[in-house]
């Protein structure tokens, strides 16, 4: 049987040097009320020390909750996690080299749980080649004072694959609605499951222990079976929450609320990407879409009316519906089905998706992005490198210059009245996040679209296909990249409707292609 003890209890059962794995993704499913106990303890005592912290999605608010509790000089030895965006403080304790970093793909994180828990000999998979994350490049390797290999390259039948290597889980921390006396969990009133179950079972096979955060206490088999997401034999210590989260019903499929309730973004930059990312759109696409400029392809696609035609998926494991944003991305609005984290990566490593639209922050003559880290800073790879390198068709979404851009739609045109300090298309990216060089050998389309222009990926590198109206070729465009792309013969103006305010009859569009 489980036992029901305080947070404060639950942080003094962690000892040094112990394997700490945390589940949520970014503020969802987080056992926060754990986290902070366990920092409190830290701070006052100086315990536990040398902790290795493992978690595949971001976690966290970007200041101070969820990974960012471990952002402490002598609280932590190592973290290996599949995101850092969301903790910058413990993003900075890798970059001065107070803590060995890795970053690896949050998918196979996900799934390599999985591995562990059934004692398997770690995780083969071809995720990872020839980014940052093959040890041939960086071996997801963040800083100096990280020399263990936790990746290997290996040949099976003729065929490269990298190696995840196994260890051992210690503590497992995670989070569900509803556990009764038995420490059977249920997560009905969570936006995701995440990998709770696989987490779980990968302590339990390591000889470790499990403490689950609940919102509520119910009675010994009061939970319907089904129901039961993670089993009371795999639960050592149950956490009652002294805070309980209010979650949006629209996200935990407790009820559906009306999409005309979600406005139409403002036209601006963000908006004229999204608009012409969306023109890509087929009928009936089974789709990923990444945090930021991507997730205004979803309220696009719902202004336009063509939502019903599209199945929207997001990488926590929601499939269908309207993704949400902020604080909230992981969720999903009226979402078909939730599934487990590593479930929705075989999915998308299984080809999957029809097509996924994602974020860049720097990119190279070559097609080589970049998205996961800069000279200030470790963003991390997240889902990234799963997505885009077993999608067929893969559109980066971002604006043309970073840091200060200020830019209006005027009469149908662009118009930059500030352009931004920070180049995005350079000749050397900081990262290899995503791989010219794996998109080509895998017969991938890729296109790059920003508010000014697009690119498409061809064996010669990026090619310029469009141009926005208002837009001057070489101030705008040629005099803002450190490389000089390739110009397509017939180089077009992006479509005028893209810059109207007014719905551009996609749906009509859809019609077509439908027909034809």
């Amino acid at each position: 049987m489980a036992k029901l003890i305080t947070a404060e209890n639950a942080a003094s059962l962690i000892k040094n040097r112990s394997t700490i794995a945390v589940c949520g993704f970014a503020q969802c499913a987080l056992p926060e009320e754990v986290l902070q106990a366990l920092e409190d303890r830290f701070t006052k005592t100086g315990y536990p020390q040398q902790l290795t912290l493992v978690h595949t999605a971001g976690i966290g608010d970007g200041v101070s909750k969820g990974a960012s509790h471990f952002a402490h000089e002598g609280m932590l030895k190592r973290v290996i996690a599949g995101h850092y965006n969301l903790a910058p403080k413990l993003g900075k304790l890798v970059m001065d080299n107070k803590v060995e970093g890795y970053n690896l793909p949050q998918g196979t994180m996900a799934q390599w749980f999985r591995s562990i828990a059934g004692r398997k000999p770690g995780l083969f998979t071809r995720v990872g080649l020839n980014t940052f994350v093959d040890p041939r490049i960086e071996g997801g390797k963040l800083n100096s004072i990280t020399k263990e290999d936790l990746v290997e390259v290996k040949e099976l039948d003729g065929e490269e694959y990298l190696w995840y290597k196994p260890f051992p889980i210690d503590v497992a921390i995670v989070h569900g609605t509803c556990a009764d006396l038995n420490g059977n969990v249920s997560t009905d009133n969570e936006e995701v499951r995440m990998e709770l179950l696989p987490m779980a079972l990968a302590a339990k096979a390591s000889g470790g222990m499990v403490i689950v955060q609940v919102e509520t206490l119910a009675e010994n088999r009061t939970i319907p079976p089904k129901h039961v997401v993670l089993p009371g034999i795999d639960v050592d210590y149950i956490v009652l929450s002294k805070v309980r989260q209010v979650q949006n019903p629209a996200y935990t499929g407790e009820m559906r609320m009306p999409l005309s309730q979600i406005p139409p973004m403002a036209l601006n930059a963000r908006k004229v990407i999204a608009r012409r990312a969306a023109m890509e759109l087929v009928p009936n696409a089974v789709v990923n879409l990444g945090i930021g400029i991507p997730e205004g392809v979803s309220s696009v696609a719902n202004e336009e009316g063509i939502g019903d035609q599209l199945t929207l998926t997001v990488e926590a494991g929601p499939i269908g519906g309207v993704p949400a944003s902020g604080a909230d991305f992981g969720g999903s609005a009226n979402a078909d089905a939730i599934v487990d984290h590593p479930y929705q990566f075989d999915f998308y490593d299984g080809g999957g998706l029809d097509m996924a639209f994602l974020g860049m922050a720097e990119c190279n003559a070559k097609g080589d992005v970049n998205v996961s880290k800069f000279k200030d800073r470790i963003a991390g790879c997240g889902g990234f490198i799963n997505i885009t390198q077993n999608t067929h068709k893969v559109v980066f979404c971002g604006t043309f210059t970073a840091k200060g851009l200020r830019e209006e739609i005027r009469d149908g045109k662009l118009v930059i009245i500030h352009e931004g300090a920070v180049q995005k298309f350079i000749d050397k990216v900081g990262q290899i996040t995503f791989s010219a060089d794996y998109a080509h050998k895998h017969n991938q389309q890729v296109m790059f679209i920003t508010e000014r222009c697009v690119f498409v990926l061809t064996d010669k590198g990026l090619v310029l296909t469009e141009i926005a109206p208002g837009v001057d070729l070489q101030k705008d465009i040629l005099d803002q990249m450190e490389f000089v792309p390739h110009i397509a013969e017939d180089l077009k103006t992006m479509d005028e409707r893209i810059f109207r305010d007014e719905p551009m009859g996609l749906a009509q569009d859809i019609f077509e292609q439908q027909a034809s």
